[in-house]
């Protein structure tokens, strides 16, 4: 695979000061497939010198312009599809067809969302004899994750672009090939100098360096919640804004007046969806006592569906882990109805479509986020027994309800302690706020909620 072996440093690719690499392994074949610079705090920090140089000139670049960019930018992206999917394919391991559905088409489609909500939002208004102005908020430190390396890169550069904040960008070491590729779309797109910075690293190293700088005003992380609350930690101290998308145990409640194969088809796909590598991921599905058997049966039999379509986990750490749940689900007294432990091939990080019946809600897996092809089926008496299980983590990122009457599944979610919950089986909206309750996060991302983050608010008064 194509690789930089330097970083992105104002508008051009330098070498790192760091001395060390990062190996880059495909996770089907095991195998080292590209190298690339481990960035350390010295080329953090002439990454973040770059973007407050860049500060002023973007910021004060006129809403419309910067939309011009991010319009440039997106076609890039699209002209740039295949290429993309194939690199997401080759470093997180994704079969090709959804690399090319989702890894790629997804963060296209958002950052067009942006081009447009840069030329249409209201930057500066009229209150009473106030004049309030949205001003970007300064340099943001982007460190995104490995389960959507494109998607989750745009879903924080795109909107801090468009408010006219400056970014240096920490991706997951896991998937550094496809941040490259997003570097060179930005500068194909036009974009000056200093406005993307990019510097590969590992994340107590290049991370930690980047969220403890001076001149980082905001901290954008995706990734797990043991780690955000060391980043709020560090910029509380600070008193330095963050935005944090962390875990979930999202609960898929089937009502019992609902189409049951179809919610438990669509809830298996979800789960399975990305190798299991999804935050948002419903891998709780809670079904009525008198329907639970039948909900077990098609659950499993859908799972069983998938051993030959998923791709691998992203790395050997990641299919252990899985494994050692799947392991202590057993050891919990949870009864296996499809998968298990043992691996399905004899080369890849690959795990095995597992389902779960007879789970209770204070199980490890029930409770904590596993990050696999893993579902877990519970039981509930009752409506008011099924709020109970649903609310009872610790998580509240996403979720979904079912029921023959789509108000009665309205009135269950708006109870639901949940910061996105899908009606029915709704559609994926690239426009609507993504985030979560409790310990899920701080702060949104996409549409016109995610633009906000990177922006402040001045009044004047006349």
């Amino acid at each position: 695979m194509k690789a930089h072996d330097g970083i992105y440093l104002d508008g051009a690719w330098r070498p790192a000061a760091g001395r060390d690499v990062i190996e880059v392994v495909d996770p089907v074949g095991e195998q080292v497939i590209a190298r690339v610079p481990a960035g350390d705090a010295v080329d953090v920090d002439a990454a973040v010198r770059a973007a407050r140089a860049a500060l002023p000139g973007w910021a004060a670049t006129p809403p419309a312009d910067r939309a011009a960019r991010l319009t440039a930018l997106r076609d890039v992206l699209a002209a740039r599809k295949d290429e993309i999917a194939e690199t997401v394919t080759a470093e997180l391991g994704s079969p090709l067809a959804f690399s090319q559905a989702v890894h790629a088409a997804v963060p296209i489609a958002v950052a067009g969302s942006y081009a447009e909500l840069a030329a249409t939002h209201p930057f500066e208004e009229k209150v009473g004899n106030s004049t309030v102005f949205q001003e970007p908020v300064g340099v943001v430190g982007a460190i995104t994750p490995w389960n959507y390396p494109l998607h989750q890169i745009v879903a924080k550069v795109a909107p801090a672009l468009a408010a006219g904040c400056t970014v240096v960008l920490k991706p997951a070491e896991d998937t550094p090939l496809t941040a490259q590729l997003f570097a060179e779309a930005v500068h194909e797109a036009g974009v000056p100098a200093g406005v993307l910075n990019l510097v590969t690293g590992l994340g107590p190293v290049a991370g930690q360096a980047l969220v403890e700088h001076p001149g980082v005003d905001l901290v954008s992380f995706t990734g797990s919640t043991a780690v955000g609350r060391r980043i709020a930690a560090t910029a509380g101290a600070a008193v330095k804004k963050v935005a944090l998308e962390l875990g979930g145990k999202s609960a898929n409640v089937i009502l019992p007046s609902a189409d049951l194969a179809r919610a438990v088809n669509v809830g298996v796909a979800n789960v399975m969806s990305n190798s299991g590598q999804t935050c948002s991921a419903w891998t709780r599905m809670l079904v009525h006592r008198d329907r639970y058997d039948e909900a077990v049966e098609l659950a499993a039999a859908a799972a069983a569906k998938y051993a030959d379509r998923i791709g691998p986990v992203v790395n050997a750490a990641q299919r252990d882990r899985v494994r050692g749940y799947i392991e202590k689900g057993v050891a919990e007294g949870a009864r296996l109805v499809a998968g298990g432990p043992d691996s399905p091939r004899e080369r890849g990080y690959f795990v095995s479509p597992t389902v779960f019946a007879d789970v209770t809600p204070d199980m490890a897996i029930a409770q904590e986020e596993i990050f696999g092809p893993v579902l877990s089926v519970l039981r509930y008496e009752d409506e008011e027994d099924a709020l109970r299980i649903a609310n009872g983590t610790v998580y509240g990122l996403a979720g979904a309800v079912w029921a023959g009457d789509e108000a009665e599944a309205v009135a269950f979610a708006r109870r639901m302690e949940t910061g996105q919950v899908d009606i029915n089986g709704g559609r994926f909206n690239p426009l609507a706020p993504f985030g979560g309750y409790k310990q899920s996060g701080v702060g949104r991302e996409l549409g016109a909620h995610g633009l906000a983050e990177y922006l402040q608010t001045k009044s004047l008064q006349f």
